[in-house]
Order: structure tokens, then C-alpha cells, then sequence
């Protein structure tokens, strides 16, 4: 997993988090909840998409069947009709699902954080981070959003403060799921590929629009 440093710039403290842009920085608390209470803070009727069956069922909803991986890779990127095949699996799918209501349904998944340093400007713990990558039996399933929410930080508790801090100091990591919420995007809601890491491979991204962001701490702080 690569979790990637994000900008920071000094702004007020708002929670949970309303970003529609990359450039727009963003606050959050950092919640203690598990994941398996996280529908207790969504909004209500929201789609849950981190366990692997409700992924799958998802993609059947709009989908029906996987594709034929294999036909679609043939022998490789350097099959001279390996793109054009790529190209008319989307185009064939995004014909077939226009229309459908679960691409209006409010979604959430989960991305993976790494806090950093206190930040006394931007009066937060920077957030790095990264894609989780979901094994399943139509592929791996990566959710993109739209726009990643750039320049975040989470304020925690303040008995957390001093726990958090003596973590970072030892150079310990304080790790944190990152919960985005939005629905898909009408016109690119699903983009299917081929993973760069493993040959043939194949890879489905569904596209989020993302509304809301999250943070929820991982696990229990030991220092």
C-alpha cells in the first residue's frame, strides 16, 4: 500500500469532513468507533463496501457477471487488440448500467492513514494516504474518488494527545482507517483494467464523487 503526504495549508476545524476538492483543506475529529459500528454515524441507508461479500454483491447489482478476464487480456499489453478490447469492455458496461438506481446510492469504503508530526499552523495531525486493495472474485476492487481529499488532518481527543504523541516520538506509527462517503459517477462509475503489479490481473475501480470523509482510529494506542 502507498500512502502518499498530502499539502498543508491552515484552515478552521470542521467535522466529519464535506470535500468535493482536492484543494480545499479539510479537518476532521478523529473518531474511536470501530468499523463495524460505522453505520451509526453515516447517513442513513448509506452502503457499506469494505467486506468482501457486500463488494461483490454491489458489483453484481450493476454489473450482473464479472468479465471474461482472460478474453479480455489475451496475450498481454503487447496484443496489438489488448487496448481496444479494454476500451469496448467499459464503453459495453457503461451502456448496460445507465439507468441503473444503485449509481444514486450514497457509498462508503475505506482508504488506510498513517498520522504524522502535530502541525501547529494547520493546527492538526497530517494524514497520509493510500488505496486498500480488495481481494474478490471479480478481481481487485480499488474505489477511486473523484478528487482524493487533499491537505487532511485530524484533530484527536485530548485524551489521546498525549499517547499519540509518544507514539510519533518513538517513531511508531498511529495508523487510522479513512472513511469516504458519496455515490458514483454517473457517466465513469466503474472503470475496469488490468493491475500493473500482477499480470493479467484484473482490476475495477469504481469512481466515488466523495461528500464526506471520516477518520477513525485503528486499533488501540500502546506506547
Amino acid at each position: 500500500m502507498r500512502l502518499v503526504p498530502l499539502l498543508l495549508l491552515p484552515v478552521l476545524l470542521v467535522s466529519p469532513v464535506a470535500s468535493q476538492s482536492a484543494d480545499v483543506a479539510e479537518h476532521a475529529s478523529l473518531r474511536t468507533i470501530s468499523l463495524e459500528r460505522l453505520d451509526s454515524i453515516l447517513p442513513s441507508g448509506t452502503h457499506l463496501l469494505i467486506e468482501r461479500k457486500a463488494i461483490e454483491a454491489f458489483l453484481a447489482a450493476l454489473d450482473g457477471t464479472p468479465p471474461d478476464w482472460l478474453a479480455v487480456y489475451g496475450q498481454g499489453h503487447h496484443d496489438p487488440g489488448h487496448d481496444e478490447r479494454v476500451f469496448n469492455l467499459n464503453r459495453e458496461r457503461d451502456a448496460v448500467r445507465e439507468g441503473n438506481p444503485i449509481l444514486t446510492r450514497q457509498v462508503a469504503f475505506v482508504w488506510s492513514g498513517e498520522l504524522s508530526q502535530f502541525d501547529r499552523q494547520a493546527k492538526g495531525y497530517p494524514v497520509s494516504i493510500g488505496p486498500e486493495f480488495n481481494q474478490t472474485s471479480w478481481g481487485i476492487v480499488r474505489f477511486k474518488p473523484e478528487e482524493a481529499p487533499g491537505n487532511l488532518r485530524v484533530m484527536p481527543h485530548s485524551t489521546l494527545v498525549g499517547a499519540i504523541n509518544r507514539r510519533l516520538v518513538a517513531h511508531k506509527k498511529v495508523e487510522v482507517f479513512v472513511v469516504m462517503t458519496g455515490a458514483l459517477i454517473p457517466s465513469e462509475s466503474i472503470v475496469y483494467d488490468f493491475s500493473h503489479e500482477e499480470e493479467g490481473r484484473g482490476l475495477i475501480m469504481p469512481v466515488v464523487r466523495v461528500e464526506r470523509v471520516d477518520v477513525l482510529l485503528k486499533g488501540r494506542l500502546a506506547y
